[in-house]
């Protein structure tokens, strides 16, 4: 490779349609005699349907059609993407999740109408004529009450609201010898906070369907037309996958929150056939936050226990995870193996053990959120050490420091084995920790620290250091563990007999830069100009097949996809080469877009045999024409980035405001294509990390209603909430991937979250302050100052 582009800050090559206004979002798309749906949902968190009149609604002028759920009861729900067991080995319980409710609401927004017009606001309008008697039943939003005897039921068929519970790590009895051995045991009780993903596109579907040739077409918001498809066909309307066009076009950010196969893509694509004519339905904000997936929302009681010199010797946890009224796509996986498997983080700890408790509640389903289990395994980690370094009087860096895993780079020695199933691929963990030391001026900030508390200004410096799976992967590991799908990726690099390049990818990007980063490399394997290369993605016509974005798997997976095609292309160019050069193959190098013949001044072209492959009339004998290659692509592991991130806070005493002074993110995410874009996957990240922090957090009432349904009550950082943000990197590559890369998409919203609460815990500790409920709003921590 001759890195040309690798490693180059390459100004992203799609920005140009973004930043003019001539980006496709799939509102943009009008097609002709399109009508428009509107979406009538429950106000009421649990709440049976006595009756429902539609008549008024359906005598509106431009009102086409009024669907309710008893015209949907026919038609499988919309399903799970992962099945986990409970301990006893039982398959967990999956309630139907139907289109429309036809029996009763289970959650405040659940969809109870389906109104169709000329207009989106006549379809509004009339949505307001539905009659609906209702009888209100009781309801329960956090999973820890919903587990409490008596507690009522969201799905009357079970006899409780447990979902499923699960365990993972050591057997139990060791775990409680090794806590029972401990010379100190730090007990922590919290809770990470439920958050909504507000990506800046609300979600958004257009269905159509062709009579003609009888297939249908779906225009989606999502991270992975493919996973939509098979979905859609294969368990919810039992259509070939033939007959369905699925196309993602440009998506305005998604943060995991446009993974899953929801209801209205389901529902346009049947009333579209039903009417003969195209339907649209869009989000609005509000509605947003009643019906798209949340994220975290963990109830835990964790403890970890030391020996005399500071070791961790165990580590015992029990969690109550909330997964809303219905398990959407991966809301099972969440909780269970992207969490319980990251509870090992960078520590050598011996013994450890998972209780999870996975629990229905009356509120909408929760499932990942950008970082996806990770984020709440670094958040338990991460508080805890930290309240036990200041329990035990040490140091919260050199207490890190001391348990850390020693380095390995899974080549000369074998990855680190953890006791919660997984496997490190490579790591050098204490590198990154000593950068931000060295960044922040530690020793010099203690001091300050020191002198402004004698001022009574109230300074407190946080440390987080995460280690994250990504490159959500391999198939076989996943499907052991429950996926219902593959999770490899696929790709087609495909010459043209000018030498221009057309990549079609499977992974489907919503704001990382794929159509620059998947050039980059395809240009610096081809030795061939960035403006050379073409990236398709988003159209399951155009593309074989794919599994999407998320997990920051695009790189690692897809790219890894791309790069086995375009070594085929090398690969078959040679022969090719050879031919026309009168030479063996192995008499060539490839460099700088041309064969040459090795110790001579022959050479010819990467153009030259692309046109020879697509005109044969000098050509290898028995080799056939073209140059078009496809991959799949399917890891041995998933990658494992790690860094750390240090958050300098100050409090004002009087109003209990917490200010972000600095904040350092050292992440070493494995090799780098692009640094620019890297450094804006960790900026957005840290910004999202800060905002649960300090800001964000849904609320539901003692009857399940949403109380943070707008922007008037839900807080979202702005630029002013954040400081300008320190960034350095290192590098330990993947050893089991062709880039060596590791994923850098979700890495800040992983570390920095707990380095922000630390910071501020460390800012009041000595007033009393041990831990807080985020959002650290300035009411609450000052009600935690001045608590009596």
């Amino acid at each position: 490779m001759s890195n040309k582009y690798i490693g180059q800050s390459v100004k992203r090559v799609e920005d140009k349609r973004f930043v003019t206004g001539t980006g496709r979002y799939t509102d943009d798309i009008n097609l002709p005699g399109m009508l428009h749906a509107y979406i009538l949902r429950s106000p009421y968190a649990h709440a049976r349907i006595k009756s429902i009149d539609t008549s008024a609604a359906e005598a509106i002028n431009g009102v086409v059609k009024v669907y309710t759920g008893k015209d949907f009861e026919e038609v499988n729900g919309v399903p799970c993407g992962w099945q986990v067991d409970f301990k006893d080995g039982t398959t967990m319980r999956e309630p139907k999740h139907p289109l429309l409710v036809a029996d009763k609401a289970r959650h405040a927004g659940d969809g109870v109408a389906l109104v169709v017009a000329t207009d989106k606001y006549i379809a509004r309008d009339a949505a307001d004529e539905i009659v609906i008697d209702w009888d209100v039943l009781p309801a329960v939003a956090n999973p820890k009450e919903a587990m409490a005897a008596g507690a009522p039921k969201v799905h009357d068929e079970f006899e409780d609201n447990l979902a499923f519970d699960w365990e993972i790590g050591n057997p139990k009895e060791e775990v409680d010898a090794a806590m029972a051995s401990a010379h100190h045991i730090t007990k922590l009780d919290f809770t990470n906070n439920r958050v909504a993903p507000n990506p800046i596109e609300p979600r958004s579907y257009v269905g159509h369907y062709d009579p003609v040739y009888e297939k249908y077409t779906l225009y989606t918001s999502t991270q992975n037309p493919h996973l939509i498809r098979l979905l859609m066909c294969a368990f919810v309307l039992g259509i070939p996958e033939h007959k369905v066009r699925v196309v993602g076009p440009d998506v305005g950010g998604g943060f995991g929150s446009k993974i899953y196969h929801y209801v209205e893509e389901a529902l346009v694509t049947l009333a579209a056939k039903d009417l003969g004519k195209p339907i649209k339905w869009t989000s609005d904000r509000s509605e947003a936050f009643l019906s798209d997936a949340h994220g975290r929302d963990h109830v835990s009681t964790a403890e970890m226990g030391f020996d005399k010199e500071g070791n961790i010797v165990g580590l015992r946890i029990e969690t109550y995870a909330n997964v809303g009224a219905y398990l959407s796509t991966f809301s099972t996986a969440v909780p269970t193996y992207l969490h319980g498997t990251l509870l090992q983080g960078l520590y050598t700890t011996p013994k450890i053990h998972l209780d999870m408790n996975v629990v229905f509640t009356h509120t909408v389903a929760v499932d990942a959120y950008r970082g996806a289990g990770r984020p709440e395994a670094t958040y338990l980690l991460e508080r805890i050490i930290e309240v036990a370094a200041h329990e035990m009087e040490m140091d919260p860096a050199e207490l890190r420091l001391k348990n850390f895993i020693p380095p390995f780079d899974g080549v000369n020695e074998p990855g680190y084995q953890t006791q919660v199933a997984l496997q490190y691929d490579s790591g050098n963990y204490a590198p990154v920790l000593e950068r931000g030391l060295e960044m922040l001026g530690y020793e010099d900030f203690k001091k300050e620290q020191a002198d402004a508390r004698k001022k009574g200004k109230l300074l407190g410096v946080g440390i987080s250091c995460y280690i994250e799976a990504c490159g959500i992967a391999p198939s076989a590991v996943v499907g052991s563990l429950g996926a219902r799908a593959g999770l490899f990726e696929s790709a087609q690099v495909r010459v043209q007999p000018t030498g221009k390049v057309s990549v079609y990818t499977g992974s489907h990007s919503h704001g990382q830069g794929h159509e620059t980063t998947f050039a980059q490399v395809v240009a610096d394997k081809l030795g061939i100009p960035l403006e050379d290369v073409d990236i398709i993605h988003g159209d399951s016509d155009a593309v074989a097949f794919g599994m999407g974005t998320y997990g920051s798997r695009s790189l690692a997976v897809g790219g890894s996809a791309i790069v086995k095609s375009v070594e085929k292309v090398l690969e078959k160019g040679a022969k090719i080469a050879a031919h026309k050069l009168e030479c063996s193959v192995d008499d060539l190098d490839y460099e700088g877009g041309a064969w040459k013949v090795k110790g001579t001044d022959k050479s010819i072209s990467f153009g030259d045999v692309s046109l020879t492959a697509y005109v044969p009339h000098v050509y290898p004998e028995g080799l056939e024409p073209g140059l078009d290659f496809s991959s799949f692509y399917d890891p041995t592991n998933f990658t494992y980035p790690f860094g750390c991130h240090i958050c300098v806070a100050e409090v004002d005493e009087e109003s209990g405001k917490v200010t972000i002074k600095r904040m350092i993110a050292v992440d070493d995410v494995g090799n780098v294509i692009n640094p620019m874009i890297v450094d804006g996957q960790i900026h957005g990240g840290l910004a999202q990390g800060i905002g649960q922090a300090l800001l964000e957090g849904v609320q539901y009432d003692s009857n399940g209603q949403l109380i943070t349904g707008s922007y008037m009550d839900y807080a979202m950082p702005r630029a002013d909430d954040l400081p300008s943000f320190e960034t350095d990197r290192k590098t330990t590559p993947c050893p089991h991937n062709p880039l060596g890369v590791k994923g850098a998409g979700e890495a800040g919203a992983i570390g920095s979250t707990p380095a922000v609460v630390n910071a501020v815990m460390n800012a009041l500790w000595h007033k009393g302050v041990r831990d807080l409920e985020m959002p650290l709003t300035p009411e609450r921590v000052w009600r935690a100052m001045n608590k009596k």
